[in-house]
């Protein structure tokens, strides 16, 4: 008996294509459209700050506006420090208290605490920068005051806190302890997530080993989650960079270079100086500001990518991937 093999149609011998449905190729190439208008409206933004900013660098010192004589560079140097000094102390300020919160959400807290404390912090971001501007300008200030002189008094051979309290308590200390409440709720929201994103099995099998909690958090959370912490952190250190209505409402600037945080000569950031003197600037003047905007951007870019790079170097022994 022979056996007869039927021949292979050409519809069985090559395999089917996938068919893409309308909404797959609709929502894919939205999403490749968003991404290229975010990188079409980064590069105008750097473009226009670019061209706006060459009057400040090829302009006469003696006839530029805000210049008085300097260079551009001697202008803007007091402006960044400003920037870089507010900003650290609030990131300095908000990082262990968006830490701690965050344990206490994801670790500690019973399940309704956990929900309405959760809320509660997000409501925070809720609040526009102007009413925490008045809020440290006319509230804040007036209760740190008293705890300023204590410091003064007390530990006033710290060279942070020495010199000439101010009468008002409209520090740079006082700005940076509003921005450190304004950058709370993001850093709060991404490290919790990122707490509760940390594998179930690691905790359990660490207290089966007879960790307490505390140790499971430490050998567990903690080296799983450090890539988001210093996301949520190196966020809040953008936003913190780039606040205007708060710091300029409730410090009292004087443009000054001094780490000293108690006194009434206090350094200024850039969105701060902007804000006060965009009003009155003409010609070249606005150019000049432009271009500390510039500066500011470039500064906030370069915080950005260091934090990216910190956090893909610890994705690859957080465990993570």
């Amino acid at each position: 008996m022979t056996i007869t093999s039927e021949p292979v149609t050409t519809d069985q011998a090559t395999p089917k294509r996938s068919v893409r449905r309308r909404g797959d190729l609709v929502f894919s190439r939205s999403a490749l459209s968003a991404g290229i208008i975010i990188l079409i409206v980064l590069a105008a933004v750097t473009l226009f700050l670019v061209i706006e900013s060459v009057p400040a660098f090829t302009g006469d010192p003696e006839k530029v506006q805000f210049l008085n004589g300097r260079s551009f560079w001697e202008y803007v140097w007091p402006f960044v420090f400003g920037t870089l000094w507010a900003s650290v102390i609030a990131l300095v300020v908000a990082s262990p208290l968006a830490i701690g919160i965050a344990l206490f959400i994801s670790h500690y807290a019973p399940r309704r605490i956990a929900a309405v404390l959760g809320y509660i912090i997000d409501l925070l971001a809720a609040i526009p920068s102007v009413v925490y501007g008045l809020w440290g300008a006319l509230v804040f200030s007036q209760i740190l005051q008293p705890f300023y002189v204590w410091l003064n008094e007390n530990l006033g051979w710290i060279p942070f806190f020495a010199g000439a309290v101010s009468p008002t308590g409209r520090t740079i200390l006082t700005a940076s302890l509003v921005l450190a409440v304004m950058i709370l709720p993001i850093m709060t929201a991404i490290t919790r997530e990122v707490f509760l994103q940390t594998p179930v099995l690691h905790e359990e099998a660490a207290l089966a080993l007879g960790a307490t909690r505390w140790e499971m958090i430490r050998m567990a959370v903690f080296p799983f989650a450090r890539g988001g912490m210093v996301s949520g952190a190196m966020l809040g250190l953008g936003r913190a960079l780039g606040e205007t209505m708060a710091v300029t409402m409730v410090l009292s600037a004087t443009g000054a270079v001094t780490f000293q945080v108690l006194n009434s000569n206090n350094p200024t950031p850039i969105p701060a100086n902007i804000a006060l003197n965009f009003g009155e600037a003409y010609g070249d003047g606005v150019n000049v500001l432009i271009a500390t905007g510039l500066i500011l951007f470039v500064v906030t870019f370069a915080v950005n990518a260091i934090a990216r790079y910190i956090v893909n170097r610890r994705a690859e022994f957080s465990g993570a991937n």
